[in-house]
């Protein structure tokens, strides 16, 4: 058994600036600092220490990780950045205004209609020119759960029950509890109709095999997923400041 916790990143300053910022990268703001902090408190103090932390290579999702490893007992576990754990990538949209204006002065909307693509992002399958679509990132997620997770989800040798933070960013977090969701349920992603997450909310997922025989092929692997908990965010509940993100 296997419980995964995944993390969003602290408020970052283009969080602050209200721009697309997939790939982009930003550091934490002193709010996102405060955040971070008062989670990897949170969770010295509940007595949760990790087997291993994975993290985005992105500053903003790296830096929450090591503030969080800070608060850790030691010995430390291990903390692994992984390009694959990044935020979906917004491409033309990319450091640009929510509002979608662009430095050339036309909007996002009229750059798209001239390349034929949608910037309407009702369905899936939209994306910026030169970037990623959700569908895009449920590729990707898979990709997380059988070259990053399940090397845990595996591992029976070990001393006890394995405890693994994920560090990512809203949007990818979504669709990897989603993927880990299908692997059992199969169909619509339970997170498919969640608007956000806090910066710094926490999701816990627990994964177990329930053959007592592991087959060699990942995608017949016949697990147990069960969603103990969506974006818990209680560890900001004494901040000064607290900012929810669409």
């Amino acid at each position: 058994m296997v419980t995964f916790t995944f993390i969003r990143h602290g408020q970052s300053t283009d969080n602050v600036k209200r721009v697309w910022a997939g790939w982009k990268d930003a550091p934490l703001s002193n709010h996102g600092m405060k955040q971070a902090t008062a989670l990897g408190k949170w969770f010295s103090d509940k007595g949760i220490h990790f087997t291993a932390i994975l993290s985005s290579t992105l500053d903003r999702a790296a830096t929450t990780a090591e503030v969080i490893l800070s608060h850790q007992p030691g010995p430390h576990p291990p903390h692994i950045k992984s390009l694959l754990l990044r935020e979906q990538h917004f491409g033309s949209a990319e450091g640009k205004s929510w509002s979608r204006k662009s430095y050339s002065g036309a909007t996002l909307e009229e750059e798209n209609r001239s390349q034929g693509t949608s910037t309407n992002h009702s369905r899936r399958s939209d994306r910026f020119p030169g970037g990623e679509s959700r569908k895009d990132l449920a590729v990707r997620a898979e990709r997380v759960i059988d070259e990053l997770l399940l090397p845990y989800i595996l591992n029976t040798t070990g001393p006890g029950p394995s405890h693994v933070a994920v560090v990512s960013h809203g949007l990818f977090i979504r669709e990897i509890v989603d993927a880990l969701y299908r692997r059992e349920f199969g169909g619509e992603g339970i997170l498919n109709n969640h608007r956000g997450l806090s910066n710094t909310g926490w999701t816990k997922v627990i994964v177990n095999v329930k053959r007592s025989i592991i087959p060699t092929s990942s995608p017949s692997l016949d697990l147990s997923v069960r969603i103990t908990a969506i974006n818990e965010h209680e560890h900001l509940d004494n901040l000064v400041r607290f900012t929810r993100s669409i």
